[in-house]
């Protein structure tokens, strides 16, 4: 049983180059975290013009919550 997996080179080189790219997509993680950072922002927008009580509100808790570990981080050093 043999497989004829015969490429031109031009294919097996553009192959190489989508799997490369994948790769790197795969692996680079500043750019992972600017493409979530970015997806996070277009989500927050959108919150914001559908939901402005909801939004703010959640800023809110978010800042308390922000606030609440700070809290116990520096009475928990000072101690």
């Amino acid at each position: 049983m043999s497989v004829n997996n015969a490429q031109s080179p031009e294919q097996a080189r553009q192959d190489l180059v989508a799997t490369l790219n994948a790769i790197e997509d795969k692996l680079n993680v500043p750019k992972r975290v600017s493409h979530a950072a970015d997806r996070g922002k277009i989500r927050a927008r959108r919150l914001r013009a559908k939901n402005p009580a909801g939004f703010y509100a959640g800023a809110v808790a978010v800042a308390g919550a922000a606030g609440l570990v700070a809290w116990g981080l520096v009475r928990a050093l000072s101690r």
